[in-house]
């Protein structure tokens, strides 16, 4: 699974101008813990976090603006991702959201809720999506799926190295697939 696939889009972002009262508006309105600051051309300059704007709620004031209290550089990821490893940066940097971009564009945000939500799908769903997947590949059911704690089993008869490939991708690609085997000829 990658931060496309899991990624919210279109993404509300702030510029550094907009004025922190402003900012705070926003993230309450929509629940969100923060917000991608981005120039004039929508390329990623920052990010502006609850904890900013708590740590600089007083400047508000004296006219505080975004870039009075962003920070700056931000972590931000390309959306083929994977989604571990946003998982890690988000746990060992101690981030709510990584801005996803292409090129410098941000063209959406993975937050830990959005991870969290694909984590809380029955493994029913999930294996329900796949197989809706691979039948659509297939034009008609070729494979089996089965999905225990995220991991994706699918069944074949045969299968080639290519189609097999195409398999994982399409599986990986459901969110709530964390990994995903091909099992040929009732190989376990």
């Amino acid at each position: 699974m990658r931060a496309r696939d899991i990624m919210t889009s279109p993404v509300i972002t702030v510029t550094p101008a907009v004025p922190l009262k402003g900012a705070a508006a926003l993230m309450v309105s929509h629940g969100f813990t923060a917000l991608p600051v981005v120039d004039d051309d929508k390329r990623l300059v920052g990010i502006v976090t609850e904890a900013d704007l708590v740590r600089g709620g007083y400047l508000e004031e004296t006219g505080g603006v975004v870039a009075d209290v962003m920070t700056t550089p931000a972590v931000a990821m390309d959306a083929a991702a994977p989604a571990e490893m946003l998982a890690r940066v988000m746990i060992d940097d101690r981030r709510r959201c990584v801005p996803i971009v292409d090129g410098s564009t941000v063209i959406g945000v993975v937050t830990r809720r959005d991870l969290v939500r694909v984590l809380a799908r029955a493994d029913t769903t999930v294996a329900a999506e796949v197989q809706r997947v691979l039948d659509m590949y297939g034009s008609g059911r070729k494979w089996t799926v089965t999905v225990h704690d995220g991991e994706a089993v699918i069944g074949a008869v045969t299968t080639d190295e290519e189609t097999e490939r195409v398999l994982v991708a399409l599986a990986d690609a459901v969110p709530g697939v964390l990994r995903t085997r091909v099992l040929t000829g009732g190989q376990r």
